[in-house]
């Protein structure tokens, strides 16, 4: 059987300017990254600009197991299969992080004959937009100290700085850091912080932006600081939002490339679901809705996570209405949330599956809670059981949910098409979108809301630190703004043990950052951290390259 890589080094790839043109893209609206990779430019938005959408497709999952269950894997597979049974779709996916490439997770452009190619390029420096948004966040921090170094005329209270520096990497050595040691020369010393660059405020702006001009205006308004009566500075106030714009003018491009069966991609920003928004790009969907009769995207981990945001965050401040919600599951991971432990899931346990599946039921109800048409994609596993499948669709049946047995990782878009006529089917239907909560609540009722609709939680307890950070943001008047909680995605509570559908639990922020530029508040619960490390084990160490460039053990 080949791996991942294998299968991706073996495809026949079609130039870069097939794919376009196959979408009505003349040369002078894509720039060429290489034979197989391009950047859309803005004459391609201006040009579509009046265009009709076409329906929005979401894909979410259940709460997931540690291995991952294959959302961008049947995400890929779906779009395949739509392509095979007559629809003009086009897929819009996040770009992969280097952290989880060479942590824990491995790739991020799907598996086996359901992948996104050039698989390595995307997977690794891909067209250079995560250094892109990397170096513009940390121009931003340099300003900051050397504006404080060089005799700090904005009075900015070294205590209260609020931007971190970033690294697309997971390094937990960095999560706490002294700088500007070693005399007056190299600046004043303070404890800093390093986050991953795909949970940076810079990211959130660069997925949220319409344009140039409304990049530049979110790159602005940054809080950064506060100063020493206790006022706000801004990125603005520092002069930073030309520079980190010239850094970010081609990475607010989104990326075109081709799954396996060459059709088109568009891929472009990656904010982790955890830890920040946890979807592509406003511009990437935006486009694609424009390109296609239907855009599939993704959400990043369960729909308690990246689905939420995705309806709450992405599609209320983009004016996004999605036609319909695919919901993965497996079955391993329903018997991991009934659970067993993960050595053991490949043996059948009705039992398990059974105790596991109200975690998909309670997924199901939340997203017709946004008022959206709900498809559930068992994607099958060769450890599945006939017994196993028969209670999903079973389980399934008795919610009144469509259901279909996805087999895109064996199989590619032909073991997809059962779900691509049930897609196509309820998006055709009606869709009653609407966000979870209003935009104008105060900040907290919108946090409980989410925490009691979404979470299940009997309530929210804040420490002193959150109550603090809540009462300046209404000082700053920042409160009619969505909320972006960063949580554990293994629980539909913040206690990543609690698996299933938790009960009799309460959600504990601790911490809520003002993220003015990307118009959301970020609600830290748990011991969520915004810096991951690498396992015992990690990825990188199976990973190689040869002389001759070619590179092996990615998945």
């Amino acid at each position: 059987m080949l791996s991942d890589i294998e299968i991706a080094q073996n495809a026949k790839m079609r130039p870069i300017g097939e794919i376009a043109s196959s979408l009505g893209i003349t040369p002078e609206e894509y720039d060429p990254y290489g034979r197989y990779k391009a950047k859309l430019t803005q004459p391609l938005f201006d040009r579509l600009s009046q265009e009709k959408d076409g329906k929005l497709i979401l894909v979410t999952a259940i709460n997931p197991t540690p291995a991952g269950e294959g959302k961008t894997t049947t995400s890929v597979g779906l779009a395949d299969a739509m392509a095979r049974i007559g629809k003009k779709t086009v897929l819009a996916l996040r770009e992969p992080s280097l952290g989880p490439v060479f942590g824990i997770k491995g790739g991020a452009a799907g598996g086996g004959y359901a992948q996104v190619v050039p698989m390595e390029d995307i997977n690794l420096h891909f067209t250079g937009d995560m250094h892109a948004i990397t170096a513009a966040n940390n121009l931003l921090c340099a300003l900051i100290d050397n504006h404080i170094h060089q005799g700090n005329a904005l009075r900015i209270d070294e205590r209260r700085i609020m931007t971190d520096r970033c690294l697309d990497m997971n390094d937990r050595a960095l999560r706490n850091v002294v700088i500007g040691l070693g005399g007056k020369v190299n600046g004043f010393p303070r404890e800093e912080r390093f986050r991953i660059t795909v949970a940076s405020e810079v990211m959130a702006v660069l997925c949220l932006s319409e344009d140039i001009s409304d990049l530049k205006r979110r790159l602005g308004n940054i809080l950064v600081a506060y100063d020493l009566d206790g006022a706000p500075v801004y990125a603005r106030d520092l002069d930073a939002e030309g520079a980190m714009t010239a850094l970010l003018k081609d990475a607010i491009a989104p990326n075109l490339v081709q799954t396996l069966e060459n059709n088109p991609v568009l891929i472009h920003g990656g904010p982790f679901a955890n830890i920040a928004h946890g979807c592509n790009s406003v511009r990437a969907t935006r486009l694609a809705l424009k390109l296609g009769d239907y855009c599939v995207t993704e959400a990043g981990f369960g729909a308690d996570l990246g689905a939420e945001k995705f309806c709450d965050i992405k599609c209320r401040l983009a004016g996004l209405k999605p036609s319909c919600a695919v919901i993965v599951a497996t079955v391993r991971a329903l018997k991991y949330n009934g659970g067993i432990p993960k050595e053991e899931l490949k043996k059948e346990d009705l039992l398990a599956l059974r105790r596991g599946a109200v975690n998909l039921r309670t997924h199901v109800e939340n997203m017709r809670k946004f008022g959206i048409p709900v498809v559930v994609s068992l994607n099958r596993f060769d450890t599945d059981t006939s017994e196993e499948i028969d209670f999903i669709r079973m389980f399934c049946g008795e919610m009144g949910c469509p259901v279909a047995l996805t087999e895109v990782f064996a199989k590619g878009g032909e073991g997809g098409t059962e779900l691509a006529r049930l897609v196509v089917e309820a998006a055709e239907g009606e869709s009653d979108f609407k966000p979870i909560y209003d935009e104008k609540l105060p900040l907290k009722e919108k946090i409980e809301t989410i925490a009691r609709e979404i979470y299940r939680a009997d309530g929210v307890i804040y420490t002193a630190a959150a109550e603090k950070a809540l009462a300046e943001a209404e000082k700053l008047g920042f409160t009619d703004t969505p909320v972006c909680v960063a949580k554990t995605q293994y629980s539909l509570s913040d206690d990543p043990s609690r698996l299933g559908k938790p009960e009799n639990f309460e959600i504990t922020v601790r911490d809520v950052k003002v993220c003015s530029g990307a118009g959301f508040a970020v609600v830290y619960t748990g011991d969520i951290m915004t810096m991951p490390g690498l396992p015992k084990k990690p990825a990188a160490n199976s990973i190689d390259c040869d002389e001759n460039g070619n590179i092996s053990g990615l998945f």
